[in-house]
């Protein structure tokens, strides 16, 4: 018998799995579930963008597209950015068409990093970044940010983290699983450490529509910056589209080339029928972004309020669609945590320990949900925490 540990490549087989979906997986068949562990939103994709994705369909627009992107969606794309953030990027050179935002972050890890390059990741962040820098055969460097800087990261722990390997600064910001932000001022510090290097800054913004109190600054709107920034987006998040795999990366000429190349050979064009469909979304969709951030809004608050009345300390999440509530006062680890809730009460939420160093003690619970299952969750963590503090359970 063929022992595959020996023929397969030694870098897939040290990778960990998701530790977010062990508990959405665990979640399905449970009867009374509520799930406030996957990232999605729970609105439909709205409307008119579903109808444009029809449309295209009956009108027979199935074939390939342009590796980069259909021309009208680049164009659209460009304007967006412009409009919404202030961003300037040409339609043909520095906009690539991409199946979601994680395609956008793989390819730039790739075009980037030689053997042995240096990428520094804070955390806790989303759990895709390491294994796809340690896939493109770059060595990930984990820097924690920390609560009482309301988990930013700040220009002496970035200088701290720089080495003469260093290639590439990771931007998770607004930040899953946290819900920090980045303010310009905070931007200006990390630019002061790194204007006059080569050290390239990928930026993942896919939650830059969902702020609440204020507007979202790339780190590509500061002076001399845009050159040594990659910006990765997408439709998922803004506009209710996870299931059409559509994303896009925006950067310098010479690095949107050498991706493009890459996705011509791997990918060779995003899904048309996305496309079609994510134009509508960008030139009539403000109107959407808007409705479910102020309902993203509403829930925030929420669930915040509710996890401090249950003695819970938690961060004030200012974008994004996620709290990081502290456990710490139970006396288990996140894993057990998660783990015991499930188990007792039926309530999925992610162990903080998933995102990386400085997610320990804390738990995340997604507001993409319900408000009634948000107070039904509440409601239960009540009673687990009750239990626990008695002794009920063991």
């Amino acid at each position: 018998m063929i022992d595959y540990s020996k023929i397969m490549c030694r870098r897939v087989q040290d990778i960990q799995p998701s530790g977010i979906r062990k508990y959405f997986d665990l979640l399905q068949g449970m009867e009374g579930g509520i799930s406030l562990g996957i990232g999605e939103p729970d609105f439909p994709t709205p409307w008119h963008i579903r109808d444009a994705g029809i449309f295209s369909l009956e009108k027979g627009f199935t074939k390939y597209t342009p590796n980069a992107g259909l021309s009208d969606l680049r164009a659209a794309i460009s304007r967006y950015l412009k409009r919404r953030f202030d961003l300037n990027y040409a339609p043909v050179g520095q906009v690539l068409v991409t199946v979601g935002g994680s395609e956008g972050l793989d390819l730039t890890f790739r075009a980037l990093l030689e053997p042995g390059d240096e990428v520094i990741i804070p955390t806790p962040s989303f759990v895709c970044y390491g294994p796809l820098v340690s896939m493109a055969h770059g060595v990930p460097v984990l820097v924690e940010t920390k609560a009482e800087h309301q988990f930013r990261l700040t220009p002496d722990e970035l200088r701290a983290a720089i080495t003469p390997k260093t290639k590439a600064l990771v931007l998770p910001f607004p930040c899953n699983p946290t819900g920090g932000v980045m303010a310009r001022a905070d931007l200006e510090a990390l630019a002061d450490v790194l204007r006059g290097t080569d050290i390239m800054v990928i930026s993942d913004e896919i939650y830059a529509e969902l702020t609440y109190g204020g507007r979202h600054v790339s780190m590509a709107n500061l002076p001399d910056m845009v050159e040594r920034t990659v910006v990765v987006n997408g439709f998922s998040k803004a506009y209710s589209m996870t299931g059409w795999r559509l994303g896009y990366v925006c950067g310098p000429k010479p690095l949107i080339s050498a991706m493009t190349k890459l996705h011509q050979y791997g990918i060779m064009s995003a899904p048309t029928t996305s496309q079609y469909a994510a134009i509508e979304a960008l030139d009539h969709g403000d109107e959407d972004i808007e409705a479910m951030r102020d309902e993203y809004d509403g829930r925030r608050r929420f669930l915040v309020d509710g996890f401090r009345k249950l003695g819970l300390s938690c961060f004030e999440p200012l974008g994004a669609f996620y709290t990081f509530p502290c456990i710490q006062s139970t006396g288990l680890s996140s894993e057990a945590f998660c783990d015991r809730f499930l188990a007792a009460e039926k309530v999925a939420v992610i162990p903080g320990s998933a995102f990386g160093p400085g997610g320990e003690g804390y738990v995340r619970a997604t507001y993409a949900a319900s408000m009634h299952d948000l107070a039904e969750a509440l409601s239960r963590l009540e009673r687990f925490l009750r239990n626990l503090r008695s002794g009920v359970l063991q």
